[in-house]
């Protein structure tokens, strides 16, 4: 994969365009600008050819607050469109200020998004067969040599917002932030997933928080997916099951659809019942084995030689045996309909 071409030159700060951000807050520029009053400026700003910002807008803020008036930057070519605007979140001095994680999971899933167009577009040009063009092949490069990984978009975009190419957190986020924005949500549903990504940013555990989440939006659906009559019985039946294991949280949330919940509650419903007919099959395969064996069971003992030689506590096992027996006989005939 090729990288874009750079070159580090010297260009007017008021000539360097922002464009749009994700970060809403710049944090404690004061100490980055005296941190590069005494040091100077450790990595250049980035930028395109045209001037827009690529990574640094901290550092750019910084050189204002310092009074600079021009700034040598690091001119990246070959980057395409949106995608130079989100790698603009990237800033890697050490003063740096982090996203919040809902701010890194918006910028992941729009870089996602991009990276998915980039990739189908490429795969059209080569499918009707258009030249390539140098620096444009999907290579997104900040500072040199870096570029983005090939494969899954979910990866690569991961990895340009994280630097790692784990990318479920993210996802997971993203979640709950598709359930606040939704108003076709319950509006209460809605509120908690604000409250939610509030407490993420906080330091909460997402796993937790989107196994509620999505928890909660699919017992609603399930909910009224029990009460549509169009579906069946059967399924309205499984629908109502799931909704209430959900909210026992006897079986938690994975984001699926509620009509895969409900259909896989369906499958575990009818396995359950199948594995209780075989369970019921068996027990009587073992009762007939069992008794068909004892046939006759007293013919082989001299009750003689019993009385003698038997233990007052063998005898009392025995004795319950044969009560508990009677009993249990009993109790067939009552359910077979003989008494």
């Amino acid at each position: 994969m090729s990288s874009a071409p750079g070159v580090e030159l010297e260009r007017s700060i008021d000539s360097i365009q922002i464009g749009a951000r994700h970060r809403t807050d710049l944090g404690d520029l004061e100490s980055l600008a005296e941190s590069i009053r005494q040091h100077g400026l450790l990595q250049p700003i980035t930028v395109t050819p045209e001037g827009l910002l690529v990574c640094g807008r901290r550092r750019l803020e910084a050189l204002r607050l310092l009074g600079m008036r021009k700034v040598n930057v690091w001119v990246r070519a070959g980057i395409s469109g949106r995608l130079t605007e989100l790698l603009a979140e990237q800033d890697e001095n050490t003063l740096h200020k982090g996203l919040t994680l809902t701010e890194t999971a918006t910028l992941y899933a729009e870089c996602k998004k991009l990276l998915s167009e980039d990739a189908s577009r490429r795969q059209k040009a080569s499918r009707f067969g258009s030249p390539s063009t140098p620096g444009m092949d999907g290579a997104v490069t900040v500072t040199a040599p870096q570029t983005t990984p090939a494969g899954d978009a979910r990866v690569q975009a991961a990895v340009i917002t994280t630097g790692k190419q784990g990318y479920t957190t993210l996802e997971r986020v993203n979640s709950i932030q598709q359930v606040a924005a939704d108003e076709s949500v319950d509006p209460e549903i809605r509120a908690r997933a604000d409250t939610t990504l509030a407490a993420v940013d906080a330091g909460a555990s997402v796993r937790p928080a989107f196994e509620a989440i999505t928890g909660e939006l699919a017992a609603a659906d399930l909910d009224a997916m029990a009460r549509a009559p169009d579906q069946s019985p059967e399924l309205r039946e499984a629908a109502e099951t799931a909704a209430a294991r959900l909210r026992a949280g006897e079986e938690p949330s994975t984001g699926e659809k509620p009509e895969i919940v409900a259909r896989k509650a369906l499958a575990r419903a009818r396995s359950d019942a199948d594995n209780k007919a075989r369970d019921a099959a068996a027990q009587v395969r073992r009762f007939a084995f069992t008794w068909n064996d004892l046939r006759e069971w007293w013919s082989g003992y001299d009750p003689a030689v019993l009385a003698e030689g038997t233990t007052a506590e063998d005898w009392a096992a025995f004795e319950a045996t044969l009560e508990g027996s009677l009993a249990f006989a009993e109790e067939i005939r009552r359910r077979r309909g003989e008494t």
